[in-house]
């Protein structure tokens, strides 16, 4: 019987989502055959059997969490050689058998012929015209995969549930080290792991940690001031509703999204931009963009007045790590792309921003636009930005609030662009007006501090002819 462990499938992953089975127990499989689909921080894979053999049993299901090193599936070498040795002798018996029609002999059935309905698309792009969808148009879209039946006769491992205990705030980790025993005294004593200063060898949390932090906790000046969550309630079931695991890539983002909340203390800054002179710019732009191969959208010029606006306000350009208490500056300009994929939301990086002409940025963001809508990307391409761009596009109402993209301290929200009167040289005029949206953490970013650099990138958009001016 062979052990298949959790492989370290990438740097500084720690654990993995199972999000599909392509395996039951009984069944048999050669050597890299498709076995499970894996998501981590990093990236989704799909790791193929190690041997050769039948499944003799999944430990984890759909939406389980496994960590790095632990048993996920068991396979049966032995019965998978006997069975391999059947299936030769069946197939040299039908060798032997006189030849029969196959299914290129027969005539296809109609139904075969039939069209299959058109697939769901993201509404508009903002790589054309006017900037379109919430992200990246996301293209024709596969079926969604049907999960196969997987072993549930295991019970979930205690360690894999999550505590909604409280505690306080002034320290957070999104994924603690912890024994299993650890875990269930957390749970036991009602309190958040991820809240507990670790102490233990290799930053692991120990019981006495969580047996200290239970005891100070409820008396802690920094304690959160919400009342204490409680356990989820179970929502009744009813004969006309469907259910579905809630895994993947959408779980992940909850995830993310819960701890931005959590954690960064959200302001939003809103304000019209006259893009009369962008659009302008782009329409004589387009051709000689064209001949160089490229398709020239807004985005190129609006993450190029971001990367400068984060020139003069670098706090713009930071991250809090709390667990060393320090504000990091980055001296690099990683813009995130929020990008709209059909697993779910995605964001894209494109790496040093400001060292790209606008020719190079439109290539990059179509490039991982590609990837992402087509899952080719690797993990280094979906992280490590310093600020994220999202774009609400025509469907995006007056105004939005952007999430921050944690552990950043700003997003930009683009919005669609209208033509309403605007006031030049003391007369009314027919204008292109978009609205931009900016989100920031506000334990960093000072009001006046986020408005300044909100007025500095609608002035480089408003007067675009700046961007090539001081050359960035």
């Amino acid at each position: 019987m062979f052990n298949f462990k959790l492989p370290d499938i990438g740097e500084g992953v720690a654990e993995g989502e199972i999000v599909e089975w392509h395996v039951a127990s009984g069944d048999v499989v050669a050597e890299d055959d498709p076995m499970v689909e894996v998501m981590t921080d990093k990236a989704t894979v799909t790791i193929g059997a190690p041997r050769a053999g039948t499944i003799a049993e999944l430990r984890f299901g759909v939406g389980e969490v496994a960590q790095v090193g632990d048993v996920i599936v068991t396979i049966d070498e032995a019965s998978g050689s006997a069975d391999a040795s059947k299936t030769a002798a069946k197939q040299a018996e039908a060798e032997a058998q006189p030849e029969q029609p196959t299914a290129q002999d027969m005539p296809a059935p109609k139904s075969a012929t039939k069209d299959a309905g058109p697939a769901a698309t993201a509404v508009g792009d903002i790589r054309e015209g006017l900037p379109g969808s919430n992200y990246f148009e996301s293209g024709e879209t596969k079926p969604a995969r049907q999960p196969k039946a997987v072993d549930k006769g295991f019970d979930k491992p205690a360690e894999k549930r999550v505590s909604n205990g409280a505690g306080p705030i002034d320290f957070f980790q999104d994924k603690p080290l912890a024994t299993p025993a650890t875990r269930k005294l957390a749970r036991d004593l009602g309190v958040d792991l991820r809240r507990i200063s670790p102490s233990g060898p290799g930053g692991r949390t120990t019981r006495d940690d969580v047996k200290s932090f239970a005891e100070v906790a409820p008396t802690q000046k920094h304690a959160s001031p919400s009342a204490p969550r409680q356990a989820p309630q179970p929502i009744a079931r009813e004969e006309r509703e469907e259910r579905k695991p809630f895994v993947g890539v959408r779980r992940k983002i909850a995830q993310r999204m819960q701890t931005t909340k959590n954690t960064a203390a959200h302001f939003t800054f809103v304000e019209e931009c006259d893009v009369t002179e962008l659009i302008a710019l782009r329409s004589r732009l387009r051709s000689a963009a064209s001949d160089a191969g490229v398709k020239l959208s807004y985005l190129p010029f609006i993450v190029k007045a971001v990367v400068a606006a984060l020139k003069k306000h670098p706090v713009l350009n930071t991250a809090l790590d709390e667990t060393s208490n320090e504000l990091v500056y980055r001296r690099y300009y990683h813009m995130g792309i929020a990008a709209a994929t059909p697993s779910g939301l995605m964001v894209p990086v494109v790496k040093n921003a400001d060292q790209l002409t606008i020719l190079e940025l439109a290539k990059e963001i179509d490039r991982l636009g590609d990837g992402a809508r087509e899952g080719t990307l690797d993990a280094s391409e979906l992280s490590g930005s310093t600020f994220t761009i999202t774009s609400l596009g025509k469907q995006g109402g007056l105004f939005a609030t952007p999430i921050l993209n944690h552990p950043e301290v700003g997003i930009l929200g683009v919005h669609q662009m209208k033509q309403k009167p605007v006031v030049r040289d003391g007369e009314i005029v027919v204008g292109d007006v978009m609205l931009l949206s900016l989100s920031f953490d506000h334990r960093i970013v000072d009001g006046h501090v986020g408005a300044a650099f909100a007025y500095d990138i609608i002035g480089y958009l408003e007067q675009p002819d700046r961007l090539f001016l001081e050359m960035v």
